[in-house]
């Protein structure tokens, strides 16, 4: 139920400037393929980096979540299995499984039989890893936060140029055309910037629960891995 209601909130935010545009049309309301229209040739890149950016702030909430990082069933066998001393059954349990938690537990156990000290920089070098991939994930948030300014300022300058031609042609006889680029300026403008805010937003967010999750993860591979008989 959380997860619905944090896709809806999500999908609300970015969908938000589009409703605005519509709104203070003043006329009626309008919808997003009339303001996309109205936008010029800027908005689809911008559309698609309303998605891009949506998908990514849900993906990477998901991916980042503790229960999807550390889940308790993956965390259960490899206790059993620690305990029980069958290092070989633990190591074949988390081969067979797909969390994060799997990853680092099996890549430790490769090194385990090499002592404590190879055993830890197995388990460090695979948390760099996943850290690493799932970074990689929040970096095109800022991508997104830096491009799509720079789409809707390529707008901006596209709609300037055609206000100008129309003003050169007719003068100010033709007050609609001269209405219509202007229009296109704004809406090009506003939509760059409102794309970029909630992609900065999920950058900085996504980042901070990225690290708590990643020390998280550390800390219950160690807690795992604390009383392994390296010397056996």
């Amino acid at each position: 139920m959380k997860t619905i209601f944090h896709k809806a909130f999500l999908a609300a935010l970015l969908l938000l400037p589009m409703t605005a545009f519509g709104a203070t049309a003043g006329v009626k309301e309008e919808t997003f393929i009339e303001v996309l229209k109205q936008g010029g040739w800027c908005m689809y890149p911008i559309g698609g980096f309303s998605l891009a950016t949506l998908w990514l702030i849900i993906d990477i909430w998901l991916r980042t979540n503790p229960k999807k990082m550390m889940p308790e069933d993956d965390i259960t066998i490899a206790r059993q299995a620690f305990l029980a001393g069958d290092y070989v059954g633990a190591y074949q349990a988390m081969k067979a499984a797909t969390s994060p938690f799997a990853d680092v537990v099996r890549s430790s156990l490769a090194s385990i039989g090499y002592g404590k000290a190879a055993t830890e920089e197995a388990m460090l070098s695979e948390v760099d890893k996943v850290n690493s991939k799932l970074q990689t994930r929040i970096n095109y948030l800022s991508v997104i936060g830096v491009c799509t300014p720079m789409v809707g300022l390529l707008g901006t300058v596209s709609g300037m140029r055609g206000a100008f031609a129309s003003l050169g042609s007719a003068g100010i006889g033709d007050p609609a055309a001269l209405s219509g680029h202007i229009g296109e300026v704004l809406i090009a403008t506003a939509a760059g910037l409102f794309i970029a805010i909630p992609a900065f937003m999920g950058f900085y967010f996504l980042r901070n629960k990225l690290q708590a999750s990643m020390h998280g993860l550390e800390e219950e591979a160690e807690r795992l891995f604390r009383n392994a008989p390296y010397d056996y």
